[in-house]
């Protein structure tokens, strides 16, 4: 297998015309490569500064997921110091995780900032929505979002072997005087499911608003999970 390390967006764009495979994921699908046979050709973007890029409102696609720190929004920083080991996670990257992956563990996260995606094509580079980046599975570049009031992440034990934990991300945003908006998002083994309500202070009142969408048909313990999780964000929101 070449693997092929592009500097430029052009080059990438090449690489992709070219066939070759996107290694992100690779902590994943290496064994289904094993199995299946390994691509003629695999491009890795950790050498393109546009997939690099690191903030308060942005993360590069090639981002390992150990440099994801207290730089960006809470939410996003705890969903990415649990995935699994520091050696996983100096492995894998932002992009590996939610495109490449099954268990996308950063998914959840990047809904509740209503992040936006910068994706490669073989055609160009543009700007979409999460919905079309996992649809598609384009290449991603980078995430955008804007700072939220507060946010908070929740990640339930579980056993080893078993179905992914359960995960409950929560973020509250502000817009001046307009009104807020609560984002929630939980993976429930292998799905994830998002929502939104008005924010209010009051946290019965957000969590009725809650019920009043798909969040109802969300399993006992992810509601109950849920319910903890926003009441807490909430409270630290009023402080």
């Amino acid at each position: 297998m070449q693997l092929r390390l592009p500097s430029s967006v052009s080059e990438a764009q090449r690489c992709l015309a070219d066939g070759a495979v996107p290694i992100g994921g690779a902590t994943l699908v290496w064994a289904g490569w094993q199995r299946d046979g390994f691509p003629e050709q695999a491009v890795s973007l950790r050498d393109l500064p546009e997939a690099n890029t690191f903030g308060p409102e942005e993360l590069g696609g090639a981002v390992p997921l150990h440099r994801v720190d207290a730089t960006v929004p809470e939410v996003l920083h705890r969903a990415a110091s649990g995935v699994g080991t520091g050696a996983v996670r100096r492995a894998a990257t932002v992009g590996g995780n939610i495109v490449g992956s099954t268990l996308r563990c950063l998914l959840p996260a990047v809904l509740v900032l209503d992040a936006r995606a910068t994706v490669l094509t073989a055609d160009g580079v543009y700007e979409t929505d999460l919905a079309e980046l996992l649809a598609k599975r384009h290449v991603l570049l980078a995430l955008r979002w804007r700072t939220p009031l507060v946010s908070g992440y929740r990640k339930l034990p579980s056993e080893a072997g078993g179905p992914p934990p359960l995960v409950v991300a929560v973020a509250v945003h502000t817009d001046g005087d307009a009104p807020g908006t609560v984002r929630v998002a939980v993976r429930d083994g292998y799905e994830v499911f998002s929502e939104s309500t008005p924010y209010r202070a009051d946290a019965e009142h957000v969590l009725r608003g809650l019920e009043a969408t798909a969040a109802a048909s969300l399993p006992a313990p992810a509601q109950d999970a849920l319910r903890r999780e926003v009441v807490d964000v909430l409270a630290r929101a009023a402080a």
